[in-house]
C-alpha cells in the first residue's frame, strides 16, 4: 500500500512476476510449437509412405537436398537413437542442438529482462551456406553414400 495515495503499490512481487511471465510467454509458445512438431514426427513414422510429402527436388531430379532425411532424423532423435538421427541428416541434429542452446539463452535473458541479439554477419551466413552446399554435393556423389538418408 502506498502511504501517500492510499492505493496498492505496483512495485511489489506480483507486478514483477507478471512482467517476467509476459516476457517468457513467447519463448514458451515457441517451445510448445516445437515440442508439438517433434511429438507429431515422433508418433507418425516417416518411414511409412503416405504420411509426409516427398521432397520435390528428390522426386524430380533424384538429387538429395540438405533437408532430405530431416523428418527421419527428427523421428530417430525423438526416440533417442542418435546414431540413426545423425545418419539420416547430421546437419539437422546440429540444428536441433543449436535451437536448444539458443532457446535456453533466450529464456534466461528474457527472465532477466534483457534482449536477445543473434548477430550473424555475412561471414557466418556464407560459412553456413558453404557447409550446407558441401554437405549436399558430397551426399550426392558416389563416395558420399554414407551421408544418404
Amino acid at each position: 500500500m502506498d502511504v501517500e495515495s492510499g492505493k496498492p503499490s505496483r512495485t511489489g512481487g506480483t507486478t514483477r512476476f507478471r512482467g517476467t511471465a509476459l516476457r517468457l510467454a513467447v519463448p514458451a509458445g515457441v517451445l510448445a510449437a516445437v515440442a508439438g512438431a517433434f511429438a507429431y514426427v515422433g508418433s507418425v513414422d516417416p518411414y511409412e509412405p503416405g504420411h509426409y510429402p516427398v521432397c520435390p527436388l528428390l522426386r524430380f531430379t533424384g538429387v538429395y537436398c540438405p533437408g532430405c532425411g530431416g523428418l527421419r532424423s527428427a523421428h530417430a532423435f525423438v526416440h533417442g537413437d542418435l546414431t540413426a538421427a545423425l545418419h539420416a541428416n547430421a546437419p539437422a541434429v546440429l540444428a536441433y542442438l543449436g535451437f536448444a542452446v539458443l532457446w535456453t539463452v533466450w529464456v534466461v535473458r528474457a527472465a532477466q529482462g534483457r534482449p536477445v541479439r543473434v548477430d550473424l554477419g555475412p561471414v557466418h551466413l556464407w560459412a553456413l551456406g558453404t557447409l550446407l552446399l558441401v554437405f549436399t554435393v558430397v551426399r550426392n556423389l558416389p563416395f558420399g553414400g554414407w551421408l544418404l538418408p
